[in-house]
This record gives C-alpha cells, structure tokens and sequence, in this order.
C-alpha cells in the first residue's frame, strides 16, 4: 500500500506539472480550474485515497459558478468506495481509466539508447510534435501550452537528421519528478526514442538527489509495456468522472 504522503504529493505534483490557471483547495481536495482538454487539469482530486463526499456539491459549485464542467479524477481504491458512489448518484460516469506508475530514478536513467536532448524552454519544434500526425491538434495545442507554463520543468527531445521526433516533459516539485506529455511521432515508434527522453530525465533527476519518478499512462496506451521495461510499477488506477 502508498503512504499515504506520497498520494498527497503525487497530486500536487501532478496539478503543477499541468499549470492550471487557478487550483482552489477545498475539504482536502485540489480542485484545478481550466477551460482546456487536459483531464489533470480541469479534475477536481482528493489529497487522500480515504477521503469522503463531503465535498463534493461544494466542487460541483464551485466549477459551475465559473461556467465549467464539473469533473473529477478519482482513485479505483477501497477507501474512495463512497465517494464513487455518491458521484454515480449524482450522475457521474467514470472514464478513461488510467494508471499511476512509480519507479526508482537510478534504474530509468540506465534505458538509454539512442540519445536524447534537454531543453530548459521548448523550442517551436518540440510544440509540433504535440500537432502533428497522429495526434489531436486542438488537444495538443492545450497540452503544449499547459506544459510550457509547468515550473521547474525541463523538456525532452530526440532529433534526427535535424527533424524532432520525439518529445516530453518532466517537472520537478514535491520530492518527485513527474514525467508528462511523452509523444512519438509514428514514423518513429518502436526505435527507443521515448526510453532515451525517461533517461535523459531520470537523470536529471538524480542530478537534483531526486530518485522517486512517477508518470501516468491510460490503460489502452501501449507505452506502458515500455514503462514496465524501463522500471516503472504501477501504483493505483484512477479515472475521470463526468456527466
């Protein structure tokens, strides 16, 4: 089982990471306020896996009176049973389950093969892996601009023959580096480009005496077979609620 501490500095970290414009603290929830795509970034978060429903009308509010829709990203833990449940009466749906995946900093910075950059500011051509082929433009348009407003972040690239193929993210807060935004353009998939960018991270990390990494990666993706190859445990599963 997480300490609990850690569950609470994961989703700070991870709220951060993602820079919404405002996050609001409410009965031991984040609730981060964003008009965008990104799921982290407009879901309403419980600081523990043990917290109640009580606040949950006043989330409701507090998301409606700023013409947003409410939403919520809640862990499939025992001890958030009654939470679910009083969202469902409410008439939440739970979606898009996704996994928390942690691992030890020392052991991501040894997948390293090919090489990779980093950037303290991204450059144009980081952004347009985000929107180019393969992905969602608008979405990756919203996810850019989130993630070129983390603090303490620094930014991943692999090149070839002067073209960006693959990028990411990582931000430091809390005594974790979270790791964000890996994109891989589908020419070059399969070729070790986003082990290369965890390595260059993870070793940035410890730079820092950081050794604790975590990222977080939907179910259906099948990036998580490299995750688990590059040392990552899966920690809990959550999903997005919404109605």
């Amino acid at each position: 089982m997480i300490d609990p501490a850690d569950v609470e500095s994961i989703e700070r970290a991870t709220v951060e990471a993602v820079a919404p414009p405002r996050v609001l603290e409410i009965g031991g929830w984040l609730v981060p306020l964003d008009a965008g795509t990104v799921g982290r970034a407009k879901s309403a978060v419980p600081l523990s896996h043990d917290a109640t429903p009580d606040a949950l009308d006043a989330i409701v509010s507090a998301y409606e009176a700023r013409g947003l829709p409410p939403a919520f990203r809640i862990a499939d833990e025992e001890g958030l049973t009654p939470v679910r449940a009083a969202l469902e009466a409410r008439g939440f749906v739970g979606r898009q389950p996704t996994w928390v995946k942690l691992a030890d900093a020392l052991t991501v910075a040894g997948y390293r093969d090919p090489a990779a950059e980093l950037m303290q500011a991204p450059d144009a051509a980081w952004g347009e892996v985000f929107v180019g082929e393969g992905f969602d433009p608008a979405d990756g348009a919203h996810r850019v601009a989130a993630l070129t407003r983390s603090p303490d972040a620094l930014y991943g690239v692999v090149r070839e023959d002067g073209r960006t193929v693959a990028v990411g993210a990582v931000s430091f807060g809390h005594g974790w580096a979270g790791i964000h935004g890996l994109r891989t353009a589908p020419s070059h998939r399969g070729r070790g480009c986003a082990g290369a960018i965890l390595a260059a991270f993870a070793t940035a990390a410890l730079a820092r005496d950081i050794r604790r990494v975590f990222l977080q990666v939907e179910e259906a993706n099948p990036a998580r077979g490299l995750y688990r190859k590059a040392g990552f445990e899966a920690a809990w599963r959550y999903r997005y609620w919404g109605r």
